[in-house]
């Protein structure tokens, strides 16, 4: 599918609209791109999915995101946000261009950058002759994908290969949390900016800061820096955010053990500002489309740097552990590996709330562990049961609401924390489960509470221990 397009030779930000080019309509471009027409940029969103891109047309957002699918629509109904297939165009009628494609983890841990080359490629392509949009004589290319240090250079070189019209390559990387995606990009901690320290990169910075002035009313938040350092700031913030949540994970562990209650430690932590309370939550380990695969990623450019972080590797084997800490309370509690006739009703699926992501999700390690073990499965999540049959189809029962999940199940695990789940109707559970038995792998409620209307509760570092 292509779009009408204007051919224009030279742009600059102070025009009515400024052209920008997405390359990549995934959840990273296309928050990206509706989010900058929504501020009153022509956006143009190039991906070479031929269905997506149809649905997109119709404003249909292939994935769950709180606000993302209106935002879309109303942008195309306004014609600022548009989609096509035809990659090189778009690369010709857009002055900023966005690398937002995927970088999925390799075998060895290192990020796939197959995608990313094969956009640089075209982006040569592109600069090979003809027309192209340009800002003060530059065409500006960012990678808004996550990758690894250095990339930048990579794309560089790549384009070069082929490109007769100037360009300079810069970074700027996305910290997006799924679920509040949309409010992180229109009211960002940090805009992240990572540019050369040459003629060229002056432009991009002095371009860059316009089109982002938007997102900066109450105070400037730009973060300008050398590229390769942007680069590594991406990893080195999901890492440590990722190590805080492996810490406190450990840590409830411990807590279980010597007879401590790990909320009223996170809570005594927390309090310390220079600690804070963010990310302190024990639970089943960390999944998603971002932190495992940013941890590996980050080992392998340890690794092939001779210098390894040991303490990172640490954090990726606790966390894999960390993932099958409910099997294993469950498989205490029976006293018994062997769950043959036992059936679990599961609440939540998705790695986190408010997104449909399935993507290293911890139900899958303890769903996959309950089947094998000879268990069967009953599951309802809000939003990501359709992407929960791309890894069970249909070896599990897939439920249409919370309280229908727990008919003819043996015991309740509570894997993800959604809203709906805070305050359920503990009577109706009592009720309808077989024994009442609650695993809650994301500590909802008040152990004391729920021991007092009759159940045997397993949480997350605190109330019954299991020797696990």
């Amino acid at each position: 599918m292509s779009y009408k397009g204007r051919a224009t030779v030279n742009a600059n930000l102070r025009s009515a609209e400024m052209r920008i080019t997405v390359i990549g309509s995934g959840y990273v471009g296309l928050v990206v791109g509706a989010c900058l027409a929504d501020s009153g940029n022509e956006v143009v969103c190039a991906d070479v999915d031929e269905r997506k891109v149809e649905k997109l047309w119709k404003g249909e957002v292939p994935f769950f995101e709180p606000g993302l699918d209106d935002i879309v629509l109303r942008n195309v109904q306004q014609r600022r946000l548009r989609f096509t297939t035809d990659v090189e165009r778009a690369i010709r009628d857009g002055g900023v261009i966005f690398i937002a494609v995927g970088t999925p983890q390799g075998d060895d841990g290192s990020a796939e950058m197959r995608y990313v080359d094969a956009v640089a490629d075209t982006i040569g392509q592109a600069l090979g002759g003809g027309e192209n949009v340009l800002i003060d004589g530059l065409k500006i290319v960012l990678t808004k994908s996550t990758v690894p240090v250095g990339t930048s250079d990579r794309i560089r070189e790549i384009i070069g290969r082929n490109a007769k019209q100037p360009f300079v390559v810069c970074s700027n990387p996305e910290f997006l949390k799924e679920g509040d995606a949309v409010n992180d990009f229109l009211k960002p901690d940090r805009i992240v900016i990572g540019t050369p320290e040459t003629p060229e990169g002056t432009v991009a910075r002095r371009a860059l800061h316009e089109l982002f002035e938007p997102f900066n009313r109450t105070h400037d938040r730009m973060l300008f820096m050398d590229v390769r350092s942007s680069e590594l700031t991406k990893y080195a913030a999901n890492a440590l955010l990722a190590t805080k949540i492996t810490f406190m994970n450990d840590l409830a562990n411990l807590a279980e053990r010597v007879g401590a209650d790990i909320e009223r430690v996170r809570v005594g932590i927390g309090s310390d500002p220079r600690i804070g309370y963010q990310f302190l939550f024990p639970g089943t380990g960390y999944g998603g489309s971002c932190f495992p695969k940013d941890v590996k990623a980050l080992l392998h450019t340890s690794e092939v740097s001779g210098h390894p972080l040991r303490l990172l590797a640490a954090v990726d084997a606790v966390n894999k552990d960390q993932k099958r800490i409910l099997l294993r309370k469950i498989i205490a509690h029976y006293a018994t590996e062997d769950l043959t006739g036992k059936t679990f009703a599961v609440w939540g699926l998705a790695f986190k709330p408010r997104t449909d992501d399935m993507r290293d999700a911890p139900s899958i390690d303890l769903i996959t562990g309950l089947l094998a073990a000879g268990a069967k499965v009953r599951a309802y999540d809000p939003e990501a049961a359709a992407n929960a049959r791309y890894y069970f189809e249909d070896r599990i029962t897939y439920c249409d609401g919370k309280d229908a999940c727990l008919e003819g199940s043996d015991a309740l695990v509570i894997v993800t924390e959604w809203s709906a789940f805070r305050s359920p109707d503990f009577d109706l559970i009592h009720r309808t489960l077989k024994a009442p038995v609650i695993f809650d792998g994301r500590n909802l409620y008040e152990p004391e509470r729920v021991a007092a209307r009759g159940f045997t509760y397993y949480a997350i570092g605190r109330g019954v221990a299991l020797p696990v």
